[in-house]
């Protein structure tokens, strides 16, 4: 039985740490100075416990509220890698305890209070907007309110950013508009096109008309009135007469076109 003792003692007069873990040993419920590293390491028996700490990195999603700097509700969801500092292990242990402890009452918090910071500095649609640039705003605030615990954050993600009910209706009315509005200008683009169109055609027709004057005042004009008629005879579908009698001894006029078929009937 004695055997047994001195080994239960023995076995529980050490302690070995990992790689990556740091240990607070505490004698008789008060927390010593100086972290325990990575190995093995003597405690006292029976009046000594350590308290390890895992320094890897560790990740937790926190949620934060706040409100723009148009007053418009803004809600988020933070993913936080952090670590912490191995020096300063001893005090977090002696202010906030376990890990949960740690999240729960000054990550938590500081989130918070770091996501109102970024927010603050504008409207809601910015914050949606640029939302690289309230990240930033975000990461600076953290970073300098947690590091005076000893906690290094080392990268943030947004994994959700919602605004209020409103806000979206207004977004959604705001973006009708705007369709609307590119759709008027659209119409009023395209019946301007339609109305130059028209008056090209309408200078295209002119200008035609005018040409085809000229050309009937001048030597051999009437042979060109003469080729309108016969061309407008065909393009109405008749069938060309086997005569055709030209009127007037200066060939001037319309050619007057008699089918000798209809006469012989």
């Amino acid at each position: 039985m004695l055997v047994v003792l001195l080994f239960l003692i023995g076995f529980n007069s050490f302690v070995i740490l990992n790689p990556g873990q740091a240990g607070v040993m505490s004698i008789l419920g008060k927390a010593r100075d100086g972290v325990l590293l990575e190995g093995i390491h003597f405690k006292p028996p029976l009046v000594s416990v350590v308290d390890i700490y895992d320094l890897t990195v560790q990740k937790f999603e926190v949620p934060a509220q706040s409100s723009t700097k148009d007053l418009q509700d803004l809600s988020a969801r933070f993913a936080i890698n952090f670590r912490l500092d191995p020096l300063s292990v001893v005090e977090i242990r002696r202010t906030q305890g376990t890990l949960a402890n740690i999240v729960s009452k000054i990550i938590a918090p500081q989130t918070q209070e770091s996501f109102k910071i970024a927010a603050a500095r504008r409207t809601v649609e910015e914050a949606i907007t640029k939302r690289n640039e309230l990240k930033r705003d975000f990461d600076d605030a953290l970073s300098e309110r947690l590091e005076k615990y000893g906690i290094f954050v080392l990268d943030t993600s947004v994994v959700d950013l919602d605004f209020s009910p409103e806000f979206a209706k207004a977004v959604e009315e705001k973006q009708i508009a705007e369709q609307r509005a590119k759709r008027a200008i659209y119409v009023a683009q395209e019946a301007e096109q339609e109305a130059q169109a028209d008056v090209n055609r309408a200078k295209g027709k002119a200008e035609a008309q005018r040409l085809l004057a000229e050309t009937l005042k001048a030597q051999g004009g009437q042979l060109v009135l003469q080729k309108e008629a016969i061309q407008a005879w065909r393009e109405g579908g008749s069938q060309m007469p086997k005569v055709l009698v030209m009127g007037g001894e200066d060939q001037t006029s319309v050619p007057f076109l008699l089918n000798l078929d209809d006469i012989q009937r």
